[in-house]
């Protein structure tokens, strides 16, 4: 079956609920017992619905009535046919849920599932079930059921009390059906050969009510043939018979009747309504009209039926173009019920002239052409057979071959008609509706007038929002051949959420004015009851003999019509007009003048009041009737004509629609407003007999919206991604860049050439501005309408109200900002790198800063603080943990920081720990790392620049600077534990070293014990390189905590200076310079970082730390100074041997500190064991004069120990050099004059006591000359014939003549005008300057390199050198009176 079970009609509304409140009596000829049986209607079918049986006036009510009294027992009539509408929904629910309950059978094809046994409704004996139900109607003890299934038979003999139980109540359902089928259909015999007349435009309320009743009695019983009743009948009985000794079932003979005549339905419907068929034709032919102007769209656009404007004068301003027209379209999706259904159960009807017509315009399916189509063949048949004796016959022969044909073909035309007629008419009310809502919206006062406009335009869109859900995806067969063909459906069909959307709107604007409609409603009301008053009044009324009871009817209408709150534009609440009582009357009055019995009939009315120029008297109560509903039922009637709640049963469609054309071409992301307030809807197809679907239909319904809140954050995410993408506003910025004019630039200055060939290359160079020309604006429109789309869905999003399915509310401004900060936090972590490779922090800022500027836009259409909701995904991806020094907490549970710890880990692995190998070399001269090969897609220097430090510690705080430099101090950890492993095991050959530095064969003997020299050199130099970079990274911090918060950089700043020096340190104030050791607020970065480290090592600072500078003395003998060039450019070395310094700059003196603070340490638990015999102020006046003693013993200690490293340094050097040992003297020299450069405690005069400075300053000049020709003219001079060994001298096009020695001269011209003008100091001292071979061009340029020996040179904190026994004659003296230089090779 094709036909479809709805909900009946609810034209009536609450009039019906009213009638069901009243006693009730039927005439004499229901007195039977048929009606007792219907006792259980309440109990079985719904409980709100009360049978006839259960009044407990029925039978007191029916022996009061007089029994003469016909006219009141006609008014009667309306109260039973409301109650066996909702009865007959009473009995589908039940249907239903015994249908849900057995898995949905097929009874007619003996299909059952496993489940329908296993439910317990029927015995799980399919054999014996099965063939009694074939052998249906026999009786089951003439079947010896004992050769079908003995065992089965047996066990059911001993549990057969609770087998029939269990199937009692559904047989029940069955009595039930059987009742409702026989007083339905002898109240539907009874109106439609009493009433007068039923045509729409004369008795339009008890029409719908008789046709509501029709339809209802013909959809029960079609549903009914999807119950198993032949089986549950025949199981029944066999099982009564078990247990009452062979007696059968009171009703088992009619309810075996019953359903053999109703096998299948359609059988009975057609032998039972045969006498009614005249009367249904009758009404269907009245309706046609109405169906031929609903499916005309040309007629409804040119005749403006669904417009508030004027049809011809489209300027005009109408109340309404077509009043009764726009009503009758309301009430055309049940006109068309009435069609299919009526044609199906009276197919004769279909003869009459007008009956093809009106079927074509329907759909029809399948069940014509099987239960229609026969009996029209019948009645051509008879037709020809009579055609020679009557003239009739011929034309009646005619109309059954046409038909005939017409069922024949319909319905292939309609497979491939249908698709393209309704989207006609979803593209005409797409059109009127969208002009409805701005002009109701515009003139809200024409609103009230039009209602019933608006109710119309809401069912037929409802209708074409039904019909276009129901068929898509349906898959049908041709009559004429046995393939599948799908019906063509477009699933991507815009219309749709046009529809949704307009419909939602129009129902929002009813809501809002709800008042003044009602106001309009209440004054046409009172400007009738005047009318009727004054039709009653009338010289034709007074003329006719009206009875009393029927004069009372007209009494109480115009009393009701009368104590109607009169409206004073105030609000008219509900409670206080209940005008249920004014329609209850009024039916009653249209049932005593439309019956045939009555003396006054309606044409009695009607001719008696038409003669006094107005309304008759029929029409103007029909009109109060319909205005009445918009005072106290105006939601019900929305629901009516604009519920999609059966929607639910094509939620999948429904979704796969909302994806296609929501952010299609066509599609408008503002109606996803209205695609999910249709789940609103969902719960109410539950019913209260069947209690476990009100759960089930909510979790569906919170599914759906869940899966289109998912599709629409989706559209959201992607609109947002669109405008941020490279050909989004990324296209737009790549033509702001500087390289953008510098190629520009580039290409001009080629053109200006007569010899350049690059006017072709110039000419396919877009010229600024060139995306405003209109045919290049394809990308600016494509922004424009994301832009568009953006900020609209947005506001739509923003204003909807929330979402509430049961105890589920959804809240889209919530999802909305969730949304954006999800999007936000995964587009950071996809941009943190770029093809497995980190993204540069100045281009990831520049990419942040784009995207925020997006949210900033959709910011201004939503009313929440999306920018503070930025700031916290920034927070949470850059913070792992709190700050030291700042915090005191721990760690809370969560994963956050995660952005941060992508970053720091890469930088620790290809910078600091260059784990590919790609030569990072560190150079002091660009305070940045270079590497000799790219490091993923950059050089080293493209990602550790100071800029793109800065801009990483804008992006991520102090937070991103924390993590680092903690990744780092754990690196740094395990190099100082490795250093100080190397040092306790060569501990001994360090103190034999010591005491041997002066005996060079001890001193080479004890240099070549000590093993593992090349490792220490290499974690050496990892620890320098470490320490430069958390060095750049605090500059980096503190530039850009000075440039954003000043007053607290300056307050950092100061209160450090000012700090108390104390030994050992109080925690707060350790805490403190932590904090601004990170921050690049102190200036003594690296020792301050190691210290902090050693302090939580165990061991040092003990005796075995005082051999530290005997022990990178010995690194003076190691075979990496053979690879070592000094390149000028950079200011360091090609494989890193500078980093070396910092490292022993930086742990020489921090392990002095920790060896002076443990032992004050010591020292204060000493003299607190002893007993102190002076007071508390003395005590405290000797801490503080100890505490300045130590801090400056600390610092002697310091320096005496870089003292001792320069001179063991400076003897190693020198005494391993010789003729047969030639070894890289000139890197290793100013590897000591870097050092002193770098550290406070060694000034320069400490190593001229050992290198003459005159040695240096040669080596420079020469460096200089040969790397800054263009720059410095120098020309030979006595001082340059020193013969420099050329291993170690960089030739003039940067590089070494050694094959050993590599140096990176990449931008050796940049490179060294850099240098050159950062190196800007006085000139060579007096002797130098003397020379008259020495020209140098300009006063800022220094020859001598990075020594200044002038006024500004280190003095040394010892005036005379040592004279202990350390100390000896300098190993360059026999240098002193050369004349050739100081080193030359033989």
């Amino acid at each position: 079956m094709a036909v479809e079970s709805s909900s009946s009609h609810q034209f009536m509304g609450r009039s019906r609920q009213s009638f069901l409140n009243q006693d009730i009596s039927p005439d004499s000829s229901v007195k039977s017992r048929d009606w007792d049986t219907t006792s259980r209607w309440s109990e079985q079918s719904n409980p709100e619905i009360v049978s006839p049986s259960t009044s407990s006036n029925w039978k007191h009510t029916h022996s009061s009535t007089p029994p003469g009294n016909r006219n009141f027992q006609k008014a009667r009539h309306m109260q039973w046919v409301f109650q066996l509408v909702d009865v007959a929904e009473g009995l589908m629910a039940k249907m239903y849920k015994l249908n849900q309950k057995l898995d949905y059978p097929e009874p007619n094809t003996f299909q059952f599932s496993d489940s329908f046994w296993k439910a317990g409704v029927i015995p799980n004996f399919p054999k014996l079930c099965m063939h009694i139900t074939k052998k249906f109607p026999e009786h089951p003890g003439k079947l010896q059921l004992e050769r079908v299934d003995k065992l089965g038979l047996d066990s059911l003999y001993e549990n057969v009390e609770a087998y029939l139980e269990n199937l009692e109540p559904w047989l029940m359902l069955l009595l039930d059906l059987m009742t409702f089928r026989e007083q339905a259909l002898r109240l539907i015999l009874d109106l439609s050969s009493t009433v007068i007349t039923l045509l729409p435009h004369q008795n339009s309320l008890i029409l719908h009510a008789f046709m509501d009743l029709f339809c209802a009695f013909v959809r029960v019983n079609l549903f009914s043939d999807k119950v198993p009743r032949k089986m549950i009948v025949q199981v029944y009985n066999l099982m009564h018979t078990m247990l009452r000794s062979g007696r059968d079932y009171e009703f088992y003979h009619r309810l075996v009747q019953f359903i053999d005549s109703y096998d299948p339905p359609l059988k009975g419907l057609h032998e039972d309504l045969n006498f009614v068929s005249p009367r249904i034709g009758e009404v269907l032919e009245a309706v046609g009209p109405i169906i031929f102007l609903a499916a005309d769209t040309q007629k409804l656009r040119n005749e403006g039926f669904l417009s508030p404007f004027h049809p011809r004068y489209p300027d005009i301003l109408t109340n309404s173009a077509h009043p009764m027209r726009a009503q009758d379209l309301a009430n055309v999706n049940g006109h068309r019920d009435w069609v299919l259904l009526g044609y199906l159960v009276c197919p004769s009807e279909l003869l009459r002239i007008t009956g093809i017509d009106i079927a074509m315009c329907i759909l029809l399916h399948e069940e014509y052409q099987l239960y229609v189509l026969p009996k029209i063949l019948e009645s051509k048949k008879m037709a020809k057979a009579g055609r020679a004796k009557q003239k009739e016959a011929d034309a009646e022969y005619n109309i059954a071959k046409q038909v005939e044909k017409m069922i024949c073909d319909v319905h292939d035309q309609a497979i491939s008609c249908a698709e393209g007629i309704h989207r006609e008419r979803r593209i005409l009310l797409k059109q009127e509706i969208g002009r409805m809502v701005l002009f109701f919206s515009d003139q809200p006062s024409l609103l009230a007038p039009n209602i019933q406009m608006v109710f119309s335009a809401l069912a037929l869109a409802r209708s074409e929002v039904m019909w276009y859900f129901r068929h898509i995806g349906v898959v049908s067969v041709k009559s004429k051949a046995t393939r599948i063909v799908p019906v063509e459906i477009d699933s991507s069909d815009p219309t749709i959420g046009f529809l949704l959307d307009g419909m939602d709107k129009l129902c929002c604007l009813v809501r809002k004015y709800v008042s003044a409609i009602r106001g309009y409603a209440l004054a046409y009301l009172a400007s009738a009851a005047e009318r009727i008053r004054f039709l009653l009044g009338s010289p034709g009324m007074i003329a006719l003999d009206i009875d009393a009871e029927l004069r009372n009817l007209f009494q109480q209408v115009i009393g009701c019509l009368e104590k109607s709150p009169k409206p004073q534009g105030e609000h008219v609440s509900t409670a206080t007009a209940d005008l249920s009582d004014f329609r209850k009357n009024w039916l009653s009055v249209l049932m005593v003048v439309t019956s045939s019995r009555s003396s006054i009939n309606i044409r009695h009315l009607e001719k008696a009041t038409i003669s006094t120029g107005k309304e008759g008297l029929v029409s103007e109560g029909n009109a109060a009737y319909v205005w009445s509903r918009s005072v106290d039922e105006l939601e019900d009637q929305l629901s009516t004509h604009a519920c999609v709640k059966q929607l639910y049963y094509y939620r999948q469609h429904l979704t796969v629609v909302f994806r296609n054309t929501m952010f299609g071409p066509e599609g408008r992301p503002q109606h996803c407003c209205a695609w999910l307030g249709v789940a609103s809807s969902f719960p109410d197809n539950a019913t209260v007999s069947v209690p476990e679907e009100f759960l089930k239909i909510g979790r569906d319904a919170v599914s759906y919206v869940e899966s289109l809140i998912e599709s629409i954050m989706g559209g959201l995410e992607g609109l947002i991604n669109i405008l941020d993408s490279e050909s989004g506003f990324g296209s737009l910025e790549s033509k702001l860049l500087p390289e953008q004019a510098a190629i520009r630039m580039n290409h001009a200055a080629k053109v200006a050439m007569p010899s350049s060939k690059s006017m072709k290359s110039n000419s396919d160079l877009p010229l600024p501005g060139n995306e405003s020309e209109p045919a290049n604006r394809d990308t600016i429109k494509m922004l424009e309408a994301a832009v568009q789309r953006l900020t609209s869905l947005c506001s739509v999003l923003n204003e909807m109200e929330p979402i509430c399915i049961l105890n589920h509310v959804f809240v889209l401004r919530e999802y909305l900002r969730d949304c954006v900060l999800n999007n936000f936090r995964r587009r950071l972590i996809t941009i943190l790198k770029i093809d497995r490779d980190l993204q540069r922090p100045s281009v990831l800022e520049s990419l942040v800063h784009r995207h925020m500027n997006i949210v900033h836009l959709v910011e201004q259409h939503v009313s929440m603080d999306l920018t503070q909701g930025m700031r916290e995904v920034l927070l949470s991806e850059a913070f792992s943990g709190p700050i030291r020094g700042l915090h005191t907490f721990e760690k809370p549970v969560q994963n956050t920081g995660t952005a941060i710890s992508i970053i720091c880990d890469w930088y620790l692995e290809n910078v600091v720990k260059d784990v590919n190998g790609a030569g990072i070399l560190f150079t002091p001269i660009d305070k940045c790392f270079k590497s000799a090969r790219p490091v993923g897609g950059y050089f080293a220097e493209a990602v550790t620049d100071l800029s793109e430090l800065k801009a990483f510690v804008r992006l991520f705080g102090p937070y991103g600077v924390d993590k680092l430099d903690g990744m780092i101090r754990e690196h740094l950890t395990a190099l100082l534990n490795c250093i100080d492993t190397t040092l306790r095991s060569n501990k001994e050959y360090l103190e034999a070293l010591s005491a041997h530095m002066h005996n060079s064969r001890e001193r080479d003997y004890y240099l070549k014990q000590v093993h593992e020299l090349e490792p220490l050199i290499n974690f050496s130099i990892q620890a320098g390189q470490a320490l430069c970079f958390t060095s750049l990274l605090a500059e980096a911090a503190g530039q850009v905590l000075d440039a954003n918060t000043p007053l607290l950089f300056s307050l950092l700043s100061d209160f450090t200076k000012h700090l108390p020096a104390s030994l050992p340190e109080r925690e707060d104030i350790r805490r403190l310079k932590t904090l601004t050791n990170t921050l690049g607020v102190t200036t003594e970065h690296d020792i301050a970082l190691v210290n902090s480290i050693l302090l939580d090592m165990v061991g040092v600072g003990d005796v075995t730390w005082g051999l530290l500078p005997y022990l990178y003395a010995t690194c003076m003998t190691s075979n990496i100074w053979n690879t070592s060039a000094f390149n000028v450019s950079t200011g360091g070395f090609n494989n890193n041997v500078h980093c070396l310094a910092r490292c022993i700059n930086a742990v020489i003196a921090a392990s002095e500190f920790v060896r002076a603070e443990r032992k004050e340490l010591e020292r204060q638990l000493l003299s607190q064991q002893q007993s102190n015999r002076n007071g508390t102020e003395l005590k405290e006046l000797e801490a503080e004069l100890q505490n300045l003693e130590g801090i400056t013993s600390v610092e002697v200690n310091i320096k005496a120990s870089m003292k001792i490293f320069i001179k063991c340094a400076s003897t190693i050097i020198l005494q391993s050099w010789s003729d047969s040992n030639r070894s890289p003297l000139v890197a290793k020299l100013i590897f000591l004059d870097q050092l002193c450069e770098l550290s406070n405690y060694l000034p320069r005069s400490t190593l001229e006591v050992h290198v003459p400075y005159a040695i240096l300053r040669s080596i420079y000049q020469q460096y200089f000359e040969n790397s800054v020709p263009t720059l410095v003219l120098i020309s030979p001079s006595r001082r340059h014939s020193l013969g420099i060994p050329l291993s170690h001298v960089p030739s003039r096009n940067g590089q070494f003549y050694s094959d050993h020695t590599v140096e990176s001269g990449e931008g050796a011209t940049s490179s060294t005008l850099k240098f050159a003008a950062q190196r800007k100091s006085p000139l060579l001292d007096l002797e130098s300057s003397s020379d008259a071979d020495i020209k140098p061009i300009g006063g800022g340029v220094r020859l001598s390199g990075p020594l200044d020996y002038t006024g500004m040179r280190k003095v040394s904190f010892l005036d005379t050198p040592s004279s202990d026994g350390t100390s000896g004659p300098s190993p360059l003296r026999r240098f002193v009176m050369s004349r050739s230089g100081p080193i030359t090779y033989k």
